[in-house]
């Protein structure tokens, strides 16, 4: 007689260390591409040099072509695809549907123009240019929101309005670009790229206590996230507070999309590949969130090194994501459209 029970258990053991090797498989990336970014430059460095350089050896050159230049890059890399990752994992999950990404909803239009208009018309760079667009992320993401909360909250109407707020944005962000002088627009143009050029060290430490508290509270009440994927009601009736535990998420998540959008500016579509990737690797009923972030940072890492590199001439990150992630967008459009559409 068969025994089923066991058979279940096999089974669960057999998924569970299937997502373990495929998270340790995706964190090795990670750390080789983090390597990758400090070794290979104008001059290309030894792994010992680098280590050497990193312990505060001062070795003529490399410190200030690592610390200075590489460090603060690989760094920023690593923390807004770890950002990008898991956020847009977690939209995708909360709202039941593989389109709703900050790209595609309008969280990171909200945080570009308000940044393109700090740019083109106050003059502003720096801390400014950063604080405005997280504001701005975080006022859109709300209007959103709000909108999609009339009547009874739908993830289908949210990602419709949110659609429609990241059209009229960028008509916005269209308009500003146009009336600016052309030489403040090459500016406006590399930051709405999505780039890791020019990113400094002082804006590493704020990001990084971000990254550090919201992806804790994301991961401290993703166990309520999988009660809600069964359902709204379903949740209500097993004792959790759906819509506190939903608008906590959903600010985390846009507190990372905003914070990421603006040290780096919109690099666009690893919040909406990182989830479904990640799903495919650790499989079907097991949590793919730190898989989701591992697969966002070799996104952006590995996206700026063949940037960097694999080209005559040189693109920001943003430029090769949306290479990789417009053709997946449009077969997740034609698959949906023959299954009916979206949730």
């Amino acid at each position: 007689m068969i025994d089923h029970s066991n058979l279940i258990m096999q089974g669960m053991r057999k998924r569970k260390y299937r997502a373990i090797i495929a998270v340790s498989v995706l964190v090795v990336i990670v750390l080789v591409l983090m390597a990758c970014m400090l070794i290979f430059g104008n001059t290309q460095y030894s792994l010992d040099v680098i280590v050497r350089t990193l312990l505060g050896e001062e070795i003529q050159g490399a410190k200030f072509a690592v610390m200075t230049i590489r460090l603060p890059r690989m760094l920023a890399g690593l923390l807004v695809g770890i950002s990008l990752g898991i956020a847009g994992n977690l939209f995708q999950k909360m709202l039941h549907n593989p389109l709703a990404s900050p790209d595609i909803i309008g969280v990171s239009s909200g945080s570009s123009v308000a940044a393109v208009f700090c740019i083109l018309i106050l003059n502003m760079s720096g801390f400014g240019v950063s604080l405005a667009a997280v504001i701005s992320g975080l006022v859109v993401t709300m209007l959103v929101y709000a909108l999609s909360s009339i009547g009874k909250f739908s993830g289908g109407r949210l990602i419709l309005i949110g659609i429609g707020i990241q059209a009229m944005v960028n008509a916005i962000i269209s308009y500003l670009l146009l009336k600016a002088n052309q030489y403040e627009v090459s500016g406006a143009m590399r930051w709405l790229s999505g780039s890791l050029n020019g990113v400094q060290m002082k804006n590493i430490p704020l990001l990084a206590v971000v990254v550090i508290v919201f992806v804790t509270i994301i991961l401290a009440l993703q166990k309520h996230l999988k009660a809600m994927e069964l359902g709204d009601d379903l949740a209500i009736i097993l004792g959790i507070r759906v819509n506190y535990i939903r608008i906590a998420l959903m600010i985390s998540a846009v507190i990372l999309i905003a914070f990421s959008t603006a040290v780096t500016g919109p690099i666009s579509f690893v919040a909406f590949l990182a989830g479904p990737i990640a799903q495919r690797l650790v499989g079907s009923g097991q949590s793919n969130s730190i898989a989701s972030a591992c697969v966002g940072a070799i996104l952006v890492l590995g996206g700026d090194l063949i940037g960097q590199f694999f080209f005559t001439t040189r693109f920001p990150v943003g430029v090769i994501t949306g290479i990789l992630g417009a053709p997946y967008l449009l077969i997740l459009l034609i698959q949906l459209n023959r299954s009916g559409g979206t949730s």
